[in-house]
């Protein structure tokens, strides 16, 4: 086989059209062997090739004799001396951080340990057993595909609607799918499952992690998984065990079609990506990966260097003080941009990639470096805001360009229709785009991403139906998971016949929902929620590969009703621009109008007074967004929203009459829906034109708000306000 002397640049494994360059960063190697393999199923390699050259702490070579289809690995030579952070092993195969596609994934044996498992001198030992069949193989592709005019939505992030979801959890169960292809990429870029996106309403999907796992051994002797995926194992390949077919260059273009299709019905896709931490855990973790490569250079060591400074709770954090680190990062952000055309990112644990001493630091080098990259800074950031570390919880602290997962929002809420009192003004605050968290640093109402359940905790079925956590299934004993999840089960733990407390429970979800939906902000829906899926209790369903976590599409008279109600909320959301502002609310009248934009309400119809906001028992409240001119378009157009009311009440027993504000002219209020009543009227097409038939629920101007319940009402509004 002829050798060439290849170049330091770009990373991996690259086909040319001619041949492969092959390149791999260690800054503390001594020597570095490329392992070619003729099959993913051999357990040696058929050749061990040296790379001589070493330029800029990387090792590299070009073969021309190569194509794309080759499976190949590493084996790295240098100390192993865990006491000064090195862990080199040759005996272990190392997957290439930046292989495009897997070839073969981890087989969980005591070969892939770099040190002798249940010896006495524990991590300090060195293992002699050769990795070559059980470690991860990469394979080089050809990027190549035929994108035709697809071109991502851009959806304005202030009419954005997430829906969270797991890409086998989706649709596995969905039979209007082929059988070979649910549960995977395929499956969500099918026909059935894009069709129920579109008619749900939703904007865009946020995957939870796609990119290729590894599955913990203690798990899988458990007979588990890591279901939900927050193991990376390569920041580049996506998981081959999502994907219906079978090739690995192949997983890529089914990947890249599942994308394709659900931008052709207008549709974003947004990633659960996972850069704080890797697969191979704590010090006592296997080596198939960064920690054979570079240990030093890859985590972020402790002073002791044997160990590892954990702000993830995973057992490792990756270096962003390594430059190099930050390198690999941004090359897979912008590979998923540029050659995957996803629209997004959600950041796992983000606070971690801000710490580049101790401290988080909002200015530090990854921000930095995404805020001035011209591919990056224009696609969707989110950030989970926060970490495990001391001072980690970063609620609202993130810079400009960022949205954030609101956990103050989802605490409130859930607080608030729990029956909980003395949380009435923050509610006002959180539902209104959580002005305190993101106005003060120059950033709009989208910057709150607004969920009340996530993957991770209950689901709203069960944060209505369970007290406490039922976690037996994950094998611990029920001490995983989150013990604080402000949950009620409305009178009795799990599935009930009692026809008062089902019906309470619908009550709460139907509310639930629609003050997700209609918040100021960015509604995060979780997959499931819109149909009453339940996990049985379980808040912490990381291993749960099966029904506990898959969608149902079977659905009972129950759960149909809540869907079609979703549905109606989220064409309410969509109609009417005051649920999607730009800009924060300043409860004054602007650019001439009369009446200021928002008003909160007590009962009588009139203003909350000052003291009302701290009463600890004031569990009812009611908001009017004034009619009239709520932003310009794109053309410098006038919006104009109708008048919209929404009424709250959390008490769990006490009917409420709201008088609704007085409106001038001969126009009346008209009920959109009410959460106490089952089904909800059809919602108008557009903000201006279609209104509800006159049999209107809410003809009066007091109106009966009865308990756990919610409405909202519209009137149409003159176009008061000229433009300045």
């Amino acid at each position: 086989m002829r050798i060439w002397p290849g170049r330091p640049y770009p990373l991996g494994a690259t086909w040319n059209g001619k041949g492969v360059n092959f390149a791999l960063y260690s800054e503390n190697a001594t020597k570095v062997e490329l392992c070619l393999y003729n099959s993913a199923d051999d357990e040696k390699e058929a050749e061990r090739i040296t790379l001589v050259e070493h330029t800029d702490m990387v090792w590299h070579c070009y073969l021309p004799d190569i194509r794309p289809g080759q499976v190949y690995g590493y084996r790295v030579h240098g100390p192993y001396e865990p006491e000064n952070g090195h862990r080199f092993n040759p005996n272990k195969l190392l997957l290439d951080p930046y292989a495009k596609a897997l070839a073969r994934t981890i087989k969980p044996t005591d070969a892939i340990s770099g040190y002798v498992l249940n010896s006495k001198e524990g991590d300090l030992s060195f293992s002699d057993l050769d990795s070559g069949a059980d470690g991860p193989l990469g394979c080089v592709v050809d990027e190549a595909f035929s994108w035709g005019d697809d071109r991502p939505p851009n959806t304005p992030s202030h009419k954005t609607l997430i829906y969270e979801m797991h890409v086998k959890g989706f649709t596995k169960l969905n039979e209007e799918i082929p059988e070979d292809l649910r549960g995977t990429y395929a499956g969500v870029g099918s026909e059935p499952a894009i069709r129920f996106l579109k008619e749900l309403g939703v904007t865009a999907v946020e995957l939870l992690p796609i990119h290729a796992k590894g599955d913990d051994r203690p798990l899988v002797e458990r007979g588990l998984i890591n279901y939900w995926g927050y193991n990376t194992l390569s920041f580049f390949a996506p998981e081959p065990t999502y994907a219906a077919a079978d090739r690995p260059a192949d997983v890529l273009m089914e990947f890249k079609s599942m994308v394709a299709n659900l931008h052709d019905a207008g549709i974003e896709v947004i990633l659960d990506v996972v850069y704080n931490h890797t697969s191979e855990g704590n010090q006592m973790g296997p080596t198939y990966c960064f920690r054979g490569i570079d240990n030093a250079s890859y985590y972020r060591l402790a002073p002791d260097a044997r160990y590892y400074m954990d702000y993830t709770g995973c057992g490792n954090t990756l270096s962003m003080q390594n430059p190099r680190v930050l390198q690999l990062i941004m090359d897979s952000l912008r590979y998923w941009v540029l050659e995957m055309h996803v629209d997004g990112f959600r950041f796992d644990l983000a606070s971690t990639l801000a710490r580049e001493l101790h401290e988080v630091n909002k200015l530090g080098a990854f921000f930095d470096i995404i805020h001035q990259d011209p591919v990056l800074s224009q696609v969707k950031l989110i950030a989970e805001p926060w970490d495990l570390g001391d001072g980690g919880y970063q609620v609202g602290n993130f810079p400009i360009l960022w949205s954030e997962w609101n956990g103050k929002y989802r605490d409130c809420v859930r607080r608030f229709w729990k029956g909980d009192g003395g949380v009435a003004s923050e509610f006002a605050t959180r539902i209104s785009g959580s002005s305190d968290l993101y106005e003060w640093g120059g950033r709009r109402p989208h910057a709150s991403i607004n969920f009340i359940t996530v993957h991770d905790g209950f689901s709203l079925n069960d944060l209505v139906s369970y007290d406490g956590k039922h976690n037996e299934a994950n094998g611990e004993n029920n001490r995983d998971g989150a013990d604080g999840n402000d949950s009620w089960n409305c009178g009795a733990e799990g599935p009930t016949d009692d026809p008062k407390i089902n019906e309470l429970r619908e009550r709460k979800k139907r509310s639930m929902l629609a003050t997700l939906i209609l918040s100021q902000g960015i509604p995060l829906l979780l997959a499931g929620d819109e149909r009453s899926h339940t996990q049985q209790g379980n808040n912490n369903t990381y291993c749960q590969d099966n029904e506990l976590t898959w969608l149902s599409w079977t659905l009972d008279e129950r759960q149909k009703k809540l869907l079609e109600f979703t549905k109606k909320v989220i064409a309410i959301w969509q109609a009417q621009p005051s649920f999607h502002r730009r800009r924060f609310f300043h409860g004054k009248s602007i650019r001439g109008n009369e009446a200021p934009e928002i008003v909160w309400l007590d009962p009588s119809g009139k203003e909350m007074a000052d003291d009302a906001w701290n009463t600890p028992h004031v569990r009812c409240l009611g908001v009017h967004f004034n009619g009239g001119l709520v932003d310009n378009d794109e053309y410098g157009e006038p919006i104009i929203g109708d008048h919209v009311v929404i009424l709250f009440n959390a008490d769990h027993a006490t009917e409420i009459p709201f008088a609704l504000p007085e409106l001038e002219g001969d126009v009346e209020w008209e009920c959109l829906f009410d959460t106490a009543i089952e089904e909800p009227r059809e919602p108008p097409k557009t903000a201006t034109e279609g209104k509800v038939d006159a049999k209107s629920i809410a003809t009066a101007r007091a109106y009966k708000l009865r308990p756990c319940s919610m409405a909202v009402f519209t009137a149409p509004a003159k176009e008061r306000a000229e433009t300045t």
